[in-house]
């Protein structure tokens, strides 16, 4: 066989048979056969290691002038490069579909996210073959590929067991190792994770100290020693991807207290106090304006009283989040350096996907599932006051306000979602490699986007762009390298034109003018959305005007036109267009085009199955439900466990065991609990356990009746007050024999587990669902928010 890695723009690298004399006898003189080498990368490739942190704005960080310290950010600044005109998409999967592929996120199918898709190219959810991710190309090429934390582009369509896999990060994806979480959220005490495409528990409880950025670190850890343990001679590339700091914001208390009584002067004076910081490092040019506050934000002295030391606790938790996250990426950057293999290690450190997420409302949650279902007046300035010091724990699923996001995305105007301005698309930037740059500490101003990592990457390392993948002729990859300007702080910039979209929500930049547009706020769902030819367009000047402060619309019409229309050609290039900013529709399967995993109103569940999104299960919200679990009693103990559970500790219901007796519980977003008990144990045997609710009508999160049944014989009725009508939970889900992850109800048996026998369970909904009566308007909110 000769040497293969002469031909790498067609991948996998043909095998070439080797030409010549064949022997007869493996002892004859003559016979030879060069030497089996394995796959490798050219020589001198770097390591490489892509850290994405999740929801954090431009002017969170330290070092970006924020208030969070973050000393892995500085240590990896000090030698390295500071990036502080580089842009992400606007939103999560967007941003890292984007990143993975090297091209626009509407090229390769992700205009949104997974769960609005549509059959428009733009907003599929899926990647064509024909855009190959950077993983699959490295890994083709000889390297060894590892992905940790957070995979929010699989389609919910093949979120299931059964797959098809071809969205996961081990199946279309090119990672080798996949260890971390499908969605756009997850609990950090008792997360939904996957080795692979195989469901895992995490080994330890909150209590005995678990928290899933430390375990993620963990594991990377532990693979990067091993990769270069067994296989020193190949580099690796490593996507670190912590769910940090998307809510829920958890961390430990100690983290959180670093910050006691720093934001009590409110997001106003704290924004002005980050913006002469940013100047004071050089991160923000000393001649730019501060942007104003939007109308749709309320000034720190606008908030209630009573709410404020809520509000800061909030702030507080968040920054000792941030600050744990950038803790334990320094804990892998120590163990790569501790390898000896920091030196030729390509570092991007990308700090946030998207613009601070303002996805928490004017006053924050507690529980943000509250305001997923609309019932975010249960959280009552009294009542947040009472459970203030619970934030950040386990008992809590928080987010902070939109105040604080606002001012997190310093000195820009708006957050994330936001495509048109800075504040939802520039993220603070650092990449270090100190065998490949020789600058240190020094500032880079050249436009730069989350597209260009690809590019960077294969230039680092020698490889071509591929023709072929797989078989398939690729796409030009459409991000621009950013090796150029490693040493040279005044190259002219050469990605100097971009689009921006997202929800209408819309932008260009070109050659330092920027036009933009917003379309929608964020956080508020019942705003009526103009025409988008009705949009009120804004033209800036970059080269004077950094933070997008002084609108030049009226002044220089002739130029936002030009623009505009450059937007256009843009948009069609890339598949942008149709713009969509549909809401409902487009949270509708059908109406949508994309395909739907369940359907009908009868659903059968089997014994082994667990860890189900809420995507995989029948819906049983604002409608009357029965469950039905066909199971055999042991002769020889009392009967304990659960059967099935949905959703977790803050929002959910159960069908379980206890002493004997079956227990119906409906758990109202983890502050009531409403309870049905059989009057009777059951007998050892088979039997069928049954649950029917009957949903009271006239309206979403109605009450409703419960009877329970034993064979077909009523044992027990309760009632439920109120349910919850769109989500129970972002990341929680179904569960068959036991209840994974942060149980429904903390009165369940101990041990949880079943210790029957299961034979199958079934699920069957009414023809009374009133789920179209749910405002459009808030279900998608609820999808874009888990973000």
């Amino acid at each position: 066989m000769v040497d293969r890695t002469d031909r790498r723009e067609v991948l996998p690298i043909p095998d070439r048979p080797r030409v010549g004399l064949v022997t007869y006898d493996a002892k004859d003189p003559d016979t030879a056969f060069p030497p089996i080498e394995p796959l490798l990368p050219p020589a001198g490739a770097p390591n490489v290691l892509v850290v994405l942190l999740d929801d954090v704005g431009y002017g969170a960080s330290s070092a970006f002038g924020g208030p969070v310290h973050t000393p892995t950010a500085e240590r990896l600044q000090r030698d390295g490069l500071t990036y502080n005109r580089f842009h992400t998409t606007a939103l999560c999967a967007p941003t890292r579909a984007a990143l993975l592929s090297g091209r626009n996120h509407h090229s390769v199918g992700m205009g949104m996210i997974t769960e609005t898709a549509t059959s428009a190219p733009g907003s599929s959810g899926l990647r064509p073959n024909t855009k190959a991710a950077l993983p699959m190309t490295l890994k083709l090429n000889g390297y060894s590929t590892a992905q940790f934390g957070k995979c929010h582009e699989v389609p919910p369509w093949q979120t299931s067991p059964v797959g098809p896999f071809d969205a996961w990060p081990t199946g279309g994806g090119g990672f080798e190792h996949f260890y971390g979480f499908i969605g756009g959220e997850n609990n950090q005490y008792y997360p939904a994770l996957y080795e692979g495409v195989t469901p895992v528990e995490a080994d330890r409880t909150p209590e005995e100290g678990y928290h899933l950025t430390e375990d993620l670190a963990d594991r990377t850890i532990d693979w990067v020693r091993t990769q270069k343990s067994l296989a020193p001679d190949k580099p690796f590339f490593v996507y670190f991807a912590p769910g940090a700091t998307h809510a829920p914001h958890h961390v430990p208390r100690e983290w959180a207290d670093k910050y006691a009584g720093r934001f009590a002067d409110g997001w106003d004076a704290q924004r002005e106090s980050i913006f002469a910081q940013q100047k004071q490092r050089g991160v923000v040019p000393g001649d730019a304006d501060l942007t104003a506050r939007p109308d749709a934000i309320p000034a720190w002295d606008e908030m209630d009283e009573a709410l404020r030391p809520v509000l800061e606790r909030q702030m507080e938790v968040y920054a000792g989040f941030l600050e744990h996250t950038d803790f334990h990426v320094g804990r892998v950057i120590d163990a790569i350096e501790s390898l000896g293999a920091l030196e030729n290690t390509l570092v991007y450190y990308i700090i946030g996907d998207n613009g601070a997420s303002a996805e928490g409302t004017v006053n924050g949650a507690f529980n943000e599932m509250a305001n997923f279902n609309g019932m975010a007046a249960i959280e009552t300035p009294e009542f947040m006051a009472a459970a203030k010091d619970k934030l950040g724990t386990p008992e809590a699923y928080n987010h902070y306000s939109v105040g604080w996001a606002w001012a997190m995305c310093a000195p820009f105007q708006w957050t994330k979602q936001v495509a048109s301005h800075w504040g939802g698309t520039r993220n603070g930037t650092i990449v270090h490699w100190p065998a490949g740059i020789r600058s240190k500490g020094e500032t880079r101003s050249q436009f730069t986007h989350v597209i260009d990592v690809a590019a960077t990457v294969l230039e680092a390392a020698g490889l071509p762009e591929p023709t072929f993948v797989n078989g398939v002729q690729q796409a030009p990859i459409e991000g621009t390298s950013m090796v150029y300007s490693f040493d040279d702080a005044d190259a002219p910039e050469r990605h100097d034109l971009q689009y921006f979209e997202m929800a209408g929500n819309r932008g260009i930049y070109f050659r330092g003018w920027s036009a933009v547009t917003r379309h929608s706020t964020p956080w508020l769902p019942n705003e009526v959305l103009p025409a988008l030819d009705d949009d009120v367009w804004e033209l800036y000047d970059g080269t004077t005007d950094w933070t997008q402060a002084h609108d030049l619309a009226a002044e220089m019409p002739e130029k936002l036109t030009a623009l505009q229309r450059l937007w256009l050609i843009e948009a069609v290039k890339y598949n942008v267009l149709p713009i969509d900013d549909r809401r409902f529709e487009r949270m509708n399967a059908t109406i949508a085009g994309r395909p739907q995993l369940v359907s009908g109103n009868t659903q059968v569940l089997f014994p082994g199955m667990k860890r189900l999104s809420e995507n995989s299960v029948l819906d049983i919200k604002n409608r009357s439900f029965s469950v039905t679990a066909a199971i055999q009693t042991p002769a020889d103990r009392s009967t304990s466990g659960v059967i099935v559970a949905q959703g977790g500790r803050f929002g959910g219901w159960a069908l379980y065991v206890d002493e004997g007796r079956a227990r119906f519980i409906y758990n109202l977003l983890g502050m009531t609990e409403f309870v049905t008990e059989a009057t009777e144990a059951l007998s050892p045997g088979s039997h069928q356990v049954r649950a029917e609710f009957a949903y009271d009508g006239g309206g979403l999160a109605k009450g409703g009746n419960v009877t329970l049944y034993y064979d077909g014989r009523v044992v027990g009725d309760g009632r439920v007050e109120t349910t919850q009508p769109m989500i129970f939970s972002a990341d929680e889900t179904t569960d068959i024999g036991d209840d994974y992850g942060m149980p429904v109800s903390a009165d369940y048996p101990d041990p949880s587990r079943f210790n029957g026998r299961i034979e199958v369970v079934q699920i069957d909904v009414g023809e009374d669902d009133h789920s179209h009566l749910i405002d459009p308007e808030e279900v998608i909110r609820v999808a874009i928010s888990r973000q």
